[in-house]
């Protein structure tokens, strides 16, 4: 169901009684993997604002009556101004309605939960953050991948493969040195178009054959992965066909991983079916 948020007469009166807006992860995907305070959130609202990457299986947690709204945010395609989602998070709270931004994964994780929250509190208008699972350990955790293991990685990087206009971006090469020195493994969002760009750059500080993930649609039934090497990264993307929304990882975590998918697949039943 979808509906439009009709403008306030004046856009400068104060809060009704029970206006607030809260910014809900709907985590990756799967809707078994929302928080019960996620679930709760989306059961009470009476207007949800609904990010492209949140699955119908989650909208439909809402009640009957609630106005729906689909603001869709995803690169390369036609995208709602993020100033008019934020002008009609402030409208409706105004209104006295129960807001919930519904965001895919974290609100605090690339999802501009920051620059919402700094907006909703400069108009006056109460919010809370309601965390959700992330895309990125969701996608590794697919595989049976932990993110950081005493072994082979002390830490993790969450970085955007994708700069706004104007931006020069993460220094590829500074952070593959990084990750070699301190051993840490990088989750890259955002980083399927720019992977031939972020592949070069990496290549500077990492070795050749550092084991790479490639997940898209993390947790849903449509999950695709591809376990490569940071040398063939943007070759096994093309070969594959994985597009957006997809996670890189890049890290020796998936060293255990990478071994069985270079092993013949009649071998791997034999040891492990």
């Amino acid at each position: 169901m979808k509906s439009k948020i009709q403008p306030a007469h004046n856009d400068r009166r104060s809060l009704m009684p029970g206006g607030k807006c809260l910014l809900v992860g709907a985590g990756p995907g799967d809707p078994e993997l929302l928080t019960l305070k996620a679930l709760k959130a989306i059961q009470n609202a009476t207007v949800l604002l609904v990010d492209d990457l949140v699955s119908d299986e989650i909208v439909a947690f809402a009640q009957p009556d609630a106005r729906i709204v689909h603001v869709g945010k995803r690169g390369g395609c036609k995208s709602t101004p993020q100033a008019f989602i934020e002008k009609l998070m402030i409208m409706a709270a105004r209104e006295g309605e129960n807001v919930v931004r519904l965001k895919g994964g974290d609100p605090f994780i690339f999802g501009r939960g920051g620059e919402e929250v700094e907006h909703l509190k400069a108009a006056g208008v109460e919010v809370e953050v309601i965390n959700g699972i992330t895309a990125g350990l969701a996608a590794v955790t697919s595989l049976g991948v932990p993110l950081t293991h005493r072994q082979h990685a002390h830490g993790v990087v969450f970085v955007t493969g994708h700069a706004k206009p104007g931006d020069a971006g993460t220094d590829w090469a500074a952070l593959a040195t990084t990750a070699a020195q301190a051993r840490l493994t990088l989750v890259i969002y955002m980083g399927v178009t720019g992977s031939q760009h972020i592949q070069d750059q990496l290549l500077q500080g990492l070795p050749a054959d550092t084991p790479v993930a490639i997940i898209q649609n993390a947790s849903l039934p449509s999950q695709r992965h591809a376990i490569t090497t940071l040398a063939t990264m943007r070759t096994t993307i093309a070969h594959e066909h994985l597009q957006s929304p997809s996670v890189i990882v890049v890290g020796d975590v998936l060293s255990g991983v990478a071994m069985l998918a270079e092993q013949p697949e009649e071998q791997n039943l034999r040891e492990f079916g």
